[in-house]
């Protein structure tokens, strides 16, 4: 008989039941790739503006790809982090958390190896994070 706590196919979640960035992925996970690209597309159905991908890999270990974009209001803003949330819980996909307010201009939802912030424009501009991450290569720009 097999002893269970032997098997290697899916890393034990850490205490916080985030993923170990290492362990290998089910066949039935996107790779986080795919993943980033489904934010953008789902983004862009709602009217998200300056769309941005950046590919972190090698530069960090809190994700692999950041994708920022920008809405035109509070009410929108909320819109575009809904409609991605949702959009990937469709396809099995659950964020491990969400941050911000649309009063804070601010949203963030984490999906582990990929992580979205949504803007509105001036605080896009005071955070500058294509700028921080400067060293990050673009992978995709959606004007």
């Amino acid at each position: 008989m097999t002893d269970p706590a032997a098997s290697t196919d899916i890393a034990a979640p850490r205490t916080l039941g985030l993923p170990y960035r290492d362990a290998p992925l089910p066949a039935a996970e996107r790779a986080a790739l795919d993943i980033a690209r489904r934010v953008v597309e789902l983004a862009e159905d709602r009217k998200a503006a300056e769309i941005v991908l950046l590919d972190l890999n090698g530069l960090t270990t809190i994700a692999d790809y950041f994708v920022i974009c920008s809405g035109g209001s509070e009410r929108q803003l909320d819109a575009i982090a809904d409609s991605i949330i949702a959009g990937l819980r469709e396809e099995g996909i659950r964020p491990i958390g969400r941050e911000g307010t649309p009063a804070s201009h601010w949203i963030l939802v984490d999906f582990g190896y990929v992580i979205v912030h949504v803007f509105t424009p001036p605080e896009r501009d005071f955070y500058s994070l294509e700028k921080h991450w400067s060293e990050a290569k673009t992978i995709l720009r959606v004007q």
